[in-house]
């Protein structure tokens, strides 16, 4: 494109000018095609001011080439610092035309303008630090830092309510920055220009009383200067020396601390001494000359060469009686220590792992290196150091806002959950959702610095264990472990009480050994996993503790069962009968089959002769509240020696030496004889029917006793019909 304006063509070359006297090495194509493309951009576009929007872009450019200055590349994206969020044209356009580099301090510069768009700046530390963790290469603010300077340099055309905001801003956030980027000629014009929106009547009357007194302060500056002058060209020493008053903001502070009037306050001068030998000794001859010729006041010395200040700045400070008895601060410094102090903008970078990120870390981190631009030739080598500002100091943090606009400093990578967290952490616990800038988000997406956050609740809402996946903070990782160690010893909980109704309700009895070995069976890690199994119907009690016969269960149990009474009954010589019914037939009871052992009774029916019941049977009981009179008296034959088959049925794991156990169990007692053993296997249990010879019940009830006690029995119970 084209320009035709003669006036923007002067703008250009005048543009260009500067960074061939100032800048290491110029890309004087490059430039003209960003100039002539946000001339092309801007063309159409106004300030406050009435003057052409594009004049902005190329004062901002001429600050970044003439008052810091960095390269080409930052001069190019000066230049193009407002098109991306005030034109049509995109961020991949950029890239295309200019080059990665260029497009990231645009986007860089952008986001920046973003933050503060209508923000309260209540914590000002904090936005500093935000703003770095924004931010990559470090051009990025050197180039806002410009942005900053040409508007504030132009503030009085914008209404006052912006005026204030704009001010305090540049006060609190950009002012203190260029202090620590060691950009003091800027530091101090922001601090003046903010000063004098944010307080007209104090800069005011500052700047009336230091103009009526301008006369008599330029003599008595060359009061004090024409001897030290005099006495450095007797030593043949080569030097600057000149006298200023102190900044307006500089001297309004010292008026508030001092709590003094601008009459009251003396040291309003400083002399500085700049010497061309890049000699630091030389500082110190020097200082004692000026000490011959004016009396020092000792606590008002200071040494910044020997022990330089964080952002490198190195000088004497040295406060004399001067002419008159007046106070008189008067600045040693060498020619390069002066310009790391006033123009100071290149930064070498200092890459640290495990880089805790505090004030102290940026002062530190701040080091200039200005003789890199003094000394370095125009060579390739010092373009790639330039070109390789990339910023490492708070990169592992971000610092985002909530809904009302407070900032919460996260580590980076961290999640609306972790947010929730930080602000509460019932906030946490109810975490269901979140809007990151005004969109639905899903609880892991990625937060960055700058981010408006608003989490969404919900009282149905509980952490789970994936969020442990994607949180970062220890805030968010502790609560949310603490949760869920609560709500597992609950299920826990609950799971053992349904484990000890069940294991009661069937009758069984499980010490700590058997159920350590079905855990162990069951391949559980421990009993809290097994009992929150339980709960959580992940394991079917009733097939473990109660489980079917492997094959046809019922018609199998009902055959076993009718041989073993048949057995039983058999071996027992029949039933005895008592009194006038001796002789009348008898059958047993099917509702509760008596078997040898049994306390059991007769009861007459008409035309099936006597049935043997159980005495506990509910059907016998139920018959003799109607015709207790049809009761008859029966018993099992009692002689010397005569023993019962009884039944038991055995449930327990299978392993080896089980049935030697069960054996042992039995034949130890009373010399107990085993008539026959039955047993299945299936899923690591076993299940058996044994049938012994017993005197009676309470023999067999020792035997279960004794049965129950080995290790891996589950249950030993008498043999039953299972009707």
């Amino acid at each position: 494109m084209e320009i035709l304006n003669p006036k923007y063509n002067q703008l250009l070359e005048q543009l260009l000018e500067s960074c061939r006297k100032n800048l290491v090495s110029v890309d004087e194509d490059l430039i003209t095609k960003a100039f002539q493309l946000s001339y092309g951009a801007h063309k159409n576009d106004f300030r406050a001011s009435g003057e052409p929007y594009f004049v902005h872009p190329v004062q901002v450019a001429k600050i970044v080439a003439e008052e810091m200055p960095l390269d080409d590349i930052s001069v190019v994206s000066a230049l193009l610092h407002d098109v991306v969020e005030d034109t049509d044209i995109s961020l991949d356009f950029i890239v295309q035309e200019f080059g990665k580099e260029v497009a990231e301090i645009v986007d860089g510069v952008t986001k920046i303008g973003g933050v503060f768009r209508g923000q309260n700046i209540t914590q000002a530390e904090n936005y500093r630090k935000m703003l770095l963790s924004m931010i990559k290469d470090v051009r990025v603010i050197l180039v806002k830092f410009a942005d900053r300077l040409h508007n504030m340099r132009t503030l009085e055309f914008v209404p006052p309510h912006k005026q204030r905001r704009i001010a305090k801003e540049t006060l609190e956030i950009y002012a203190p920055f260029a202090h620590r980027f060691g950009l003091a000629r800027i530091k101090w014009e922001m601090e003046d220009l903010a000063f004098k929106f944010l307080n007209p009547e104090a800069y005011s009357q500052i700047a009336k009383k230091l103009n009526e007194t301008r006369e008599e302060r330029e003599k008595y500056i060359k009061k004090i200067t024409q001897p030290i002058a005099e006495r450095l060209k007797e030593h043949d020493l080569k030097f600057e020396i000149s006298g200023r008053p102190k900044h307006f903001y500089s001297i309004y502070r010292k008026m508030i601390k001092q709590n003094k009037p601008l009459e009251d306050i003396y040291d309003l001068l400083a002399i500085r001494i700049i010497l061309e030998n890049d000699d630091n000794n030389e500082c110190f001859y020097v200082l004692g000359i000026i000490n011959q010729l004016f009396t020092p006041i000792p606590d008002r010395f200071k040494d910044f060469i020997s022990i330089p200040k964080k952002n490198n700045y190195q000088s004497i400070h040295n406060t004399v009686i001067g002419p008159d008895g007046r106070m008189v601060e008067i600045q040693i410094r060498t020619r390069k220590m002066h310009e790391i102090a006033e123009r100071g903008v290149a930064a070498h970078w200092k890459y640290k792992e495990n880089l805790v990120t505090s004030d102290k870390d940026l002062e530190e981190w701040v080091n200039w290196i200005r003789d890199i631009f003094e000394t370095a030739s125009k060579d390739e080598a010092t373009k790639e150091i330039i070109a390789s500002f990339k910023l490492n100091l708070y990169q592992d943090e971000i610092y985002v806002f909530t809904p009302k606009g407070d900032l919460k400093r996260l580590p980076i990578n961290s999640t609306p959950v972790d947010f929730a967290f930080e602000i509460h952490s019932r906030v946490g616990f109810h975490c269901i959702g979140a809007k990151v800038n005004g969109k639905i988000v899903p609880l892991n997406t990625i937060l960055h610095s700058g981010d408006r956050v608003e989490i969404i609740t919900s009282k149905n809402q509980h952490p789970n264990k994936s969020w442990l996946q994607f949180v970062q903070t220890h805030k968010a990782k502790s609560n949310i472990r603490k949760y869920l160690k609560r709500e597992e010893d609950r299920i826990v909980e609950a799971g053992k009480q349904i484990w000890q109704k069940k294991i009661k309700k069937l009758k069984l009895t499980f010490n700590q050994d058997d159920i350590q070995k079905l855990i162990r069976k069951l391949k559980f890690e421990n009993t809290s996993a097994f009992y929150s199994a339980i709960a959580q119907d992940k394991v079917d009690l009733e097939s473990i503790l109660n489980p079917p016969a492997p094959a046809e269960p019922t018609q199998t149990n009902e055959l076993k069962f009718d041989n073993f009474i048949k057995i039983a009954r058999d071996g027992s010589g029949g039933v005895l009968v008592e009194g006038e019914h001796k002789g009348i037939s008898y059958s047993f009871a099917k509702c509760c089959n008596p078997i040898p052992g049994d306390p059991i009774v007769g009861y007459v029916t008409i035309g099936e002769g006597i049935k043997i019941h159980r005495k506990n049977c509910s059907n016998l009981i139920q018959m003799a509240e109607k015709n207790e009179d049809r009761l008859v008296p029966v018993d099992w034959p009692h002689t010397n020696g005569k023993l019962f088959v009884a039944g038991i049925t055995i449930l327990g794991e299978d392993k080896p030496g089980i049935l030697k156990d069960i054996s042992n169990s039995i034949t130890t007692f009373k010399d107990t004889n085993i008539k026959s053993v039955n047993i299945n296997t299936y899923d690591s249990q076993f299940e058996g029917q044994i049938t012994v010879y017993v005197e009676d019940l309470e023999h067999l009830n020792r035997l279960l006793e004794r049965l129950r006690k080995n290790k891996g029995i589950f249950s030993a119970r008498r043999f039953e019909s299972a009707n």
